[in-house]
Formats: C-alpha cells, sequence, structure tokens
C-alpha cells in the first residue's frame, strides 16, 4: 500500500484505464466490466479491478491536475506493476472546427509546469506519449468506425486562465486542445520505462462558446470508453 492507494498487491492489473473523475471510474466499472472488486477508496479515488471480454483490467480515478496524475501514476508504475496507463478524459479545444464530442489522442503534450523539472531534473516543455499504445488506439477507433484526430495537447495548471490566447497556443506551440494531466503521465512513463497513452474528448470549445454539461460529461463519453477497453 502507499499513503494514496490502498490495494493490495496484486489488486491492480497492469493496464489500467484512468479518466480523472472517481464517478467516471465507477460508471465504467458498473457498466462494462465482469466481476469487478473495488480496490481504492483511500481519498475517494475509486479504483476498481474486472474484466472486459475476458481481459483483466483496472480502471481508477487520477483525480484533477498534473500533481493528482503526478501521484497516483507514479505510485501505480513504482509500486503495483503497472505496465500501462490509458488515460480517458476531457479537453477544451483550441479550434473553431474541433467541436464538442470529437475524440482526439494526444500524441504529446506541452506544458510550463514545473513538475518535470522539480521531480526528475527535466526542462522540455514537450514529452510524447508512447508511439506504440498511441498507435493501437488509433487502430481500434478504427475498427469501431469512430473518427479520431491525434494532436498536442496543452497541459495546464490553471483551469481559469485569464492569459492564455487559443490562437497562439495553436501557432506558437502546436496545441490543438487544453487538458490538465497528460503532461505529468507521459513524463512518469518516460522515466519507469513504462507505457502512456491519453484519449480525450471535446467537451468545451474555447473559441465558440460551447460547452457540455457535468451529467454529459459523467455518462456521455462511451465511444472513447469503448475505445480504450477494446484497445487493452
Amino acid at each position: 500500500m502507499t499513503p494514496h492507494i490502498n490495494a493490495n498487491e496484486g489488486d491492480i492489473a497492469e493496464t489500467v484505464i484512468m479518466p480523472g473523475d472517481p464517478l467516471r471510474a465507477k460508471y465504467i466499472a458498473k457498466t462494462y466490466l465482469k466481476d469487478y472488486k473495488t480496490v481504492n477508496t483511500v481519498r475517494n479515488m475509486l479504483g476498481y479491478t474486472g474484466y472486459y471480454n475476458g481481459k483483466r483490467v483496472t480502471v481508477m480515478a487520477s483525480g484533477m491536475g498534473i500533481p493528482s496524475m503526478g501521484i497516483y501514476s507514479y505510485e501505480l508504475y513504482k509500486f503495483y506493476n503497472v505496465e500501462n496507463i490509458i488515460r480517458i478524459g476531457t479537453a477544451g479545444s483550441y479550434r473553431e472546427d474541433l467541436k464538442i464530442f470529437d475524440i482526439v489522442l494526444a500524441t504529446s503534450s506541452h506544458s510550463e509546469s514545473s513538475y518535470a523539472k522539480v521531480l526528475y531534473g527535466e526542462t522540455e516543455k514537450i514529452v510524447e506519449a508512447t508511439a506504440f499504445l498511441t498507435k493501437k488506439l488509433e487502430t481500434t477507433a478504427k475498427s469501431l468506425n469512430i473518427k479520431v484526430k491525434k494532436i498536442r495537447v496543452n497541459s495546464t495548471d490553471a483551469f481559469y486562465n485569464e492569459t492564455e490566447v487559443p490562437t497562439i497556443m495553436v501557432q506558437k506551440y502546436g496545441c490543438e486542445a487544453a487538458e490538465m494531466e497528460a503532461f505529468a503521465l507521459f513524463h512518469n512513463a518516460k522515466y519507469f520505462n513504462k507505457n502512456a497513452a491519453c484519449i480525450l474528448t471535446i467537451s468545451d470549445n474555447l473559441i465558440t462558446g460551447e460547452e457540455t454539461t457535468s451529467e454529459e460529461r459523467e455518462t456521455k463519453l462511451d465511444q472513447m470508453i469503448k475505445i480504450a477497453l477494446e484497445t487493452i
């Protein structure tokens, strides 16, 4: 056990699907997994291990933001021998033509966060996802006839960002959407020589002002969830 995860040795599968929201993790377990059991309840950061089409998998929440994802993915990789983490979540679009409920694959993440510098002494502001795991998600989506777009995301430290200009994020950094966790996940995977990928559903558009409701974000992301589960 760790200070943040009370699962016993062997309770967590080698592949973990990580939504940010604990209630989304609960929804996935109840809707898609067979013979699942609760493996983490610390701080209500719910985790479940069960079977999807006979394949053992854990679904566990990461919480919001780089620090929270940093803690949970670090502990899963280091102490629970997890090999693969697939982040599923939502993102805000920086482009008018990237609309709500569109699905994107984050091939890399840009961030101004000091996370990697503090933890690993790395100053690079762009980190890549694991290419082969990202490719598997892309291939699965194609087999399910679900359109996905590969993009770079901006992992921001501030949800309410008063200085960020979407057009500058696109032009200067090549980022097409904002989210809050991928940067930490990708860096931890790189450090531990593990695998990490990130698939996201656009929940709001920072250009047009379109947005989804909290209820929709909890339960209406099934195409993205299906891609992640089928990929394992």
